[in-house]
């Protein structure tokens, strides 16, 4: 029996009703891999930030650096500004945990129409690999003059050679596991010094992997080429800004923001890695018991396979596409009629090892 302790931050809004359904699949694809979780949970939260001043304890890091993984709801609520949230809990635990790859599969499901007719099911199947704990995302800057005529903002773009590099060469090595192909988003043209250097960096570790075919694309250009021929990508590496645009970008060519896994890794496993779907707290309906808790079970599914149970993890992706394509049962934003439980209880039934 290998078992893990997971840390678990349901956070707010609708984030409390899908991670309770991740747990929920988490424990049944357990029984038929030798596999037990202990949950562990921590209200950190704008909820907590608007009753205490913070969105968690001072010890917080402390309290989960121990745990296995991180399997986190949403965070964001209405009358606390975004950046507090953000900069409170999932910026810090990133930097102090060494989480520098942010991992986003995107595909197009059977049953799940994407809102492109050229964007077909068994087609479209990538990977944005987003460097997620320097480039444009620093801390380095400030405001002068503040409410006069002269008022300025200042915001510093950090990328190291290290940072860079262990991002590319993971990039680099997960194609080598796929298709074998890799595209560097960049605006070298554009932006005179960081990007230049981004590139210069992809050439270099892209000669340590003569297997993989590469290529590299302006920004711009390459948000246009996801909407038009998104079947042509495998896998696609990214600074912070860019990675974050084209991962949202992508994930509302497979059809439904609200499907998105994330995960934001420690490749080292010297920290905890953290999972979570990317929708969002989603404050219109959370309570409502109708939220899609697809997002948060295929975070759960990529924890698996970080883990080192890549057949308990394949299970769960199986049930879900087993469920879109075989089934009738959709969450209102896949234009059906299933409330949370009732989508959750239809991909346990799914599971390869259900019976």
């Amino acid at each position: 029996m290998s078992s893990h302790r997971i840390a678990l931050i349901p956070g707010d809004g609708i984030g409390q009703e899908v991670i309770p359904a991740a747990c929920a699949v988490l424990d049944a694809v357990a029984i038929g891999h030798g596999l037990s979780f202990t949950y562990d949970e921590f209200d950190w939260s704008c909820d907590r930030y608007l009753q205490t001043g913070a969105m968690m304890p001072a010890d917080g890091l402390d309290q989960v650096r121990h745990h296995d993984a991180i399997l986190l709801g949403a965070v964001g609520y209405p009358g606390v500004p975004d950046h507090v949230s953000l900069w409170g809990l999932l910026i810090p635990m990133r930097r102090e945990f060494q989480q520098y790859v942010n991992l986003r599969p995107i595909k197009v499901f059977e049953g799940v129409p994407s809102p492109l007719r050229s964007a077909r099911a068994g087609e479209v199947d990538l990977v944005v690999v987003r460097e997620n704990v320097e480039g444009e995302y620093s801390e380095i800057g400030g405001r002068m003059y503040r409410g006069t005529p002269q008022e300025a903002a200042v915001q510093e773009s950090v990328f190291t050679r290290a940072g860079v590099t262990r991002l590319l060469d993971y990039g680099f090595d997960l194609a080598t596991k796929r298709r074998g192909q890799l595209t560097s988003a960049t605006k070298s043209n554009g932006i005179v010094h960081t990007m230049p250097f981004w590139d210069e960096l992809v050439r270099e570790r892209a000669a340590r992997y003569p297997s993989v075919a590469w290529n590299q694309e302006h920004i711009d250009a390459l948000a246009a080429k996801f909407v038009l021929s998104p079947e042509r990508f495998d896998v696609v590496v990214a600074s912070n800004l860019f990675g974050d645009i084209l991962s949202d970008l992508a994930a509302a060519v497979a059809g439904s923001i609200g499907i998105a896994p994330a995960a934001s890794l420690n490749p080292e496993r010297e920290f905890p890695s953290t999972f979570e779907p990317v929708h969002g707290s989603a404050p219109d309906i959370a309570g409502k018991g109708v939220a899609n808790p697809l997002g948060a079970i295929w975070s759960a599914s990529m924890m698996l396979d970080h883990l080192g149970h890549p057949e308990a993890g394949a299970d769960v992706l199986t049930a879900i596409a087993a469920v879109l394509a075989g089934s009738g049962v959709r969450t209102a934003d896949l234009g059906g009629t299933a409330d949370t439980a009732q989508f959750t209880e239809a991909v346990i039934a799914a599971l390869p090892t259900a019976g």
